[in-house]
């Protein structure tokens, strides 16, 4: 057994065998788990770069379009891939594994899938951990691609430097919705297979959406299985961000909020939870209220 000592010496000097084991220890939260992450430094430099946008918009194809081209840079990349857990068998399908699969083999890009675990946030509860163990790692750039976007889905804003929301030409039926949940999330607007009908006509109405913003929200088109809009998106995500100070004691403390709720969450078995619930609607009077307060 690797003592936490040598696993935290491999991640800093940038083994990725070393990364992936404090990575299990930390999602599966596995003995060693807290000292690992206690003896982690301050928070790195290294940027992370969020990811999200309505199922189907194309976000693993424009990740991996990205990373393509920052390897051909020279840059070393981490990408940690949220997918949905059932809530059926808790399982997750981790598809971005294989919509990436022409990554594997890069030794400058570490690629790693995350179950969300219930987490109505776009983020998996463990997402905060995994990404400050992957900043002790020596990457230039780290990705999270959530799950999807939503009123709910807006926690990846605390925890990214840089949030693009990427969408696509039909998602002009959803302007009002847009309005409404994603400014403030969106640094960017990413207006993916932008050569379908009506992109044009999308794109603009988008720029005229956010026109009155501060900072301004750039909007970009691209084309991702075919590498179309790719460099300019890539040239504003590496372009230094003025950082607002004024936020990071309020970021700081939603992302304290977020990992106390998980301490006081540890105890609760889901496994034995939906066991004793399917015992207890065989009971005629059944009360969801009334099990909550006996049930241990």
């Amino acid at each position: 057994m690797h003592s936490i000592e040598s696993i935290l010496a491999g991640v800093k000097q940038g083994h990725f065998l070393a990364l992936a084991r404090a990575l299990t220890l930390v999602e599966n939260e596995l003995e060693g788990s807290t000292d690992l992450l206690r003896s982690l430094t301050a928070e790195s430099s290294t940027p992370v770069f969020g990811i999200t946008g309505p199922p189907g918009a194309g976000k693993s194809t424009l990740v991996n379009a990205l990373i393509e081209l920052l390897s051909l840079q020279g840059k070393k990349v981490a990408i940690l891939a949220v997918d949905p857990t059932s809530p059926f068998n808790f399982g997750s399908l981790l598809g971005d594994r294989i919509r990436m699969s022409q990554q594997f083999n890069n030794p400058s890009v570490f690629i790693r899938s995350v179950a969300t675990r219930g987490a109505l946030g776009g983020i998996s509860t463990k997402t905060i951990e995994m990404v400050d163990v992957m900043r002790a790692a020596g990457f230039d750039y780290i990705f999270v691609e959530t799950v999807g976007v939503g009123q709910s889905e807006l926690e990846i804003a605390g925890l990214a430097d840089r949030t693009v929301v990427v969408l696509v030409p039909e998602s002009g039926d959803e302007i009002q919705h847009i309005k409404s949940g994603l400014m403030e999330v969106a640094q960017a607007f990413a207006v993916n297979k932008a050569d379908r009908e009506g992109a044009e006509k999308f794109a603009n109405n988008l720029k005229k959406l956010v026109r009155h913003q501060q900072p301004p929200i750039p909007v970009f088109k691209t084309v991702a299985d075919k590498k179309q809009g790719i460099s300019a998106l890539c040239d504003w995500l590496q372009t230094p961000s003025i950082i607002d100070n004024s936020r990071k004691p309020f970021l700081m403390a939603e992302k304290a909020f977020k990992l106390l709720q998980q301490e006081r969450m540890r105890d609760i078995d889901k496994i034995r939870l939906l066991n004793d619930i399917k015992l207890a609607l065989l009971e005629s009077d059944f009360n969801i209220y009334r099990f909550i307060d006996t049930w241990r």
